[in-house]
């Protein structure tokens, strides 16, 4: 807990939801599609339902992420991770590309982004510069990717960060487990969701929230 303080009091925080959509999420959506075992993500589901309802009520922002795949940002590189060189995840205006069981609140900013990295090409570090946030409170799918990329970038970028670790999901155990330790060791700390959830409760959040 006293390395939790040491990343969170007297610091202004936001959870940021990474790629939490049906293509990546749903049992019908492209990812499970493609054979891969999403199972995960129904785990992980309550407890990042849990910390996002806590952080509503305590005043800590809210960051979502969202995947957009077109013609225009697809490049040759990128697809070529595709067998065929196409790629079928959260095309935009999609189904896939819509949140799974979450969604915004009107007051709530959402970051388009085309990479596994929130800060590539993206306005996030504006909104994280406009919004004064220090720490970074990181959530969804896939902890391995998307998740861990964005969290690496932030981490550079002088962000403190906090992995939570049941409030994530990878296609695999093993990949979720490896970012938990890669995340703890070297790019910040990994904390399960009660424990953000204890610290709001004892520290006594009063709403702060900053619209963009």
């Amino acid at each position: 807990m006293e390395k939790l303080n040491a990343n969170l009091d007297q610091k202004k925080s936001a959870v940021i939801v990474v790629d939490v959509q049906n293509d990546y999420c749903h049992p019908d959506g492209a990812i499970a599609k493609l054979g891969i075992d999403v199972s995960a993500v129904k785990t992980m589901m309550p407890n990042l339902h849990n910390l996002l309802a806590s952080a509503r009520e305590h005043g800590v922002p809210i960051i979502f992420l969202q995947t957009n795949h077109e013609a225009a940002t697809d490049s040759e590189v990128w697809v070529s991770r595709f067998q065929d060189g196409k790629n079928p995840i959260c095309h935009t205006g999609s189904w896939g590309a819509e949140f799974y069981e979450v969604a915004p609140l009107p007051n709530e900013t959402v970051v388009n982004k085309h990479r596994y990295s929130g800060f590539i090409h993206t306005r996030l570090a504006s909104v994280l510069q406009t919004m004064k946030i220090e720490t970074l409170i990181m959530t969804g799918v896939s902890t391995n990717l998307c998740v861990e990329s964005t969290a690496r970038d932030g981490f550079m970028l002088d962000y403190r960060i906090v992995l939570v670790q049941d409030a994530c999901a990878a296609f695999s155990q093993a990949e979720h487990d490896m970012t938990v330790k890669t995340v703890g060791t070297y790019f910040g700390m990994a904390a399960g969701s009660q424990e953000l959830i204890t610290f709001w409760q004892q520290t006594n959040k009063t709403p702060q929230l900053v619209t963009t």
